[in-house]
This record gives C-alpha cells, sequence and structure tokens, in this order.
C-alpha cells in the first residue's frame, strides 16, 4: 500500500504539471491579444491634413458670340419660309463680306407653326336679354404660318463685332442679341489657374506644418473645383420696324477671370 508520503508527492506533482499547461495557455493567450493589437494599430487610418488652394488668370477675350432669328409669317409653310430665306440670305451675304467663315455660322433652330386667331360672333338677340348682345361660341381662324430660324455667330476679330450687329440689325432680321464676350481657347487658361491653385496649397502645407511641428507625408487625396467669371454687358437687342438706337461701332471686350480651387490632402507624421 502507498503510503501517505507518496500521495502527497503525486499529488503535487499533478498539481505542479496543471500549474504549468495553465500557465502556458494564458502566456499563449496573452501573446495573441497583443499581436492582434499590434495589427489593428498598424491598420489604423492615419491623421490626415488638407488644405485649399486658389489660383485665378485673367485675359482679354478674344471672340465675341452673338445670334439673331429671322421670323416671318405667310399664308402657307412655303411663303413664310421663302420670306426667312430671303431675310438670311442679305443677313449671310453681309456676314460674308465681314469675313466670317462658315464654320463660324451654326444653325441652332428652325421651326414653323400655324397662326390662328379666336374670333367670338354675336348670336342674334335673345328674347328678354333686355337688349344686351349675346355671344356664341367662338372659333379659331387660320391666319397663315410663321417660320423661324436662329443662327450663331462667332467673331473672331472683336473689334469688328460693333460694326457687324450695326450691319446685321438692317438686314431684317427679327432678333439681335450680344455679344457675348469669351476666351476661344481656355484649356491653356485653366492649367495656369490650376497650376497657380496647386502651388498656393503646397505653400500653405508647408508653412502651417512648420508651425504645427508635423512632417507631411504623402499626398492621399486631390480635388479641383473651378468657375469662369465673364464680364457681363447688357444684351443689344434690335427688333425689326422698332427705332431702336443701332449697336455702337465699337463696344468695349472687358477682361475675363479664369479661376481654379483645388484642395490637397496629406498624411501627417
Amino acid at each position: 500500500m502507498e503510503t501517505l508520503e507518496q500521495n502527497k508527492n503525486k499529488l503535487f506533482k499533478v498539481s505542479f504539471i496543471l500549474i504549468v499547461i495553465l500557465s502556458a495557455y494564458f502566456a499563449v493567450k496573452i501573446f495573441s491579444e497583443i499581436k492582434k493589437d499590434s495589427m489593428l494599430g498598424e491598420s489604423a487610418t492615419p491623421a490626415t491634413i488638407s488644405f485649399y488652394g486658389h489660383g485665378e488668370v485673367k485675359a482679354v477675350p478674344d471672340i465675341a458670340n452673338i445670334s439673331f432669328t429671322i421670323s416671318k409669317v405667310g399664308q402657307t409653310v412655303k411663303e413664310a419660309q421663302d420670306k426667312v430665306a430671303e431675310v438670311e440670305k442679305k443677313a449671310l451675304d453681309f456676314l460674308k463680306g465681314k469675313s466670317i467663315a462658315e464654320k463660324d455660322i451654326k444653325t441652332i433652330n428652325a421651326s414653323f407653326s400655324p397662326k390662328y386667331e379666336y374670333k367670338q360672333e354675336i348670336c342674334p338677340q335673345i328674347a328678354g336679354a333686355e337688349g344686351r348682345p349675346y355671344y356664341c361660341v367662338g372659333k379659331q381662324t387660320l391666319l397663315g404660318y410663321e417660320a423661324s430660324e436662329s443662327l450663331a455667330i462667332k467673331v473672331r476679330n472683336v473689334d469688328d463685332v460693333g460694326s457687324i450687329m450695326q450691319g446685321l440689325g438692317t438686314t431684317g432680321v427679327s432678333d439681335l442679341n450680344g455679344p457675348n464676350f469669351a476666351i476661344d481657347d481656355e484649356d491653356v487658361l485653366k492649367a495656369k489657374a490650376r497650376k497657380l491653385a496647386i502651388d498656393d496649397a503646397k505653400e500653405k502645407a508647408r508653412v502651417l506644418a512648420k508651425d504645427l511641428g508635423v512632417r507631411l507625408g504623402k499626398i492621399t487625396s486631390f480635388s479641383e473645383s473651378g468657375l469662369r467669371y465673364p464680364v457681363m454687358y447688357e444684351s443689344a437687342m434690335i427688333k425689326d420696324s422698332v427705332g431702336t438706337a443701332p449697336a455702337p461701332a465699337e463696344l468695349p471686350k472687358g477682361e475675363n477671370t479664369i479661376s481654379s480651387d483645388v484642395t490637397i490632402t496629406y498624411e501627417i507624421r
């Protein structure tokens, strides 16, 4: 039979083994938790800071856009269209004489529609109406047809735009609108404005990073929004048979501003 001392030794050994196993288990678990926390820290989103930049360039407009409409009424569609064509030929001949290229003349709308007049007839007097006229249900009467055509013109020699509008006003066009001064090729100016905006944002980033005592890392995002602010003028409108003053021979072109606004976001360390 085992003595009491032997039983105590066995119990001690078993207890020691259990303690070792539990210690190893908890050590592995603690190590796993530490590793998990470390991995989460590595995958966390880095701190960032954003900077806004603005840039703009100014340029004198090098084109002028004008438009006009020709509207005529005839007993038939063909008659109305022929009247429009007659005025259109005069206008196009005039523009050709002013060295306006065909590629700079574009039809933007052409249409025709019937014109009606609503007539209400007086019916025979009804007894008891105390002499007041009694109106019957009226009806629409076809008066003819109206044809209309609208054209847009690009004037590349902006110094001629005043005399061109004067001349078009005498050809019989129905409406004359413009000029709207613009830049023919804005892409180069937009690129310059964008570059200025980026430089502005970078300079702000450099100064603020120094003040905050941080280092800028890689760029994480970039966005741009830009607006063009043309110089606006009151539209000159000339209607046929209306005694309005003609457009001046010279019109001020003013100056257009093309701007760019950017936002650059950096990582900070």
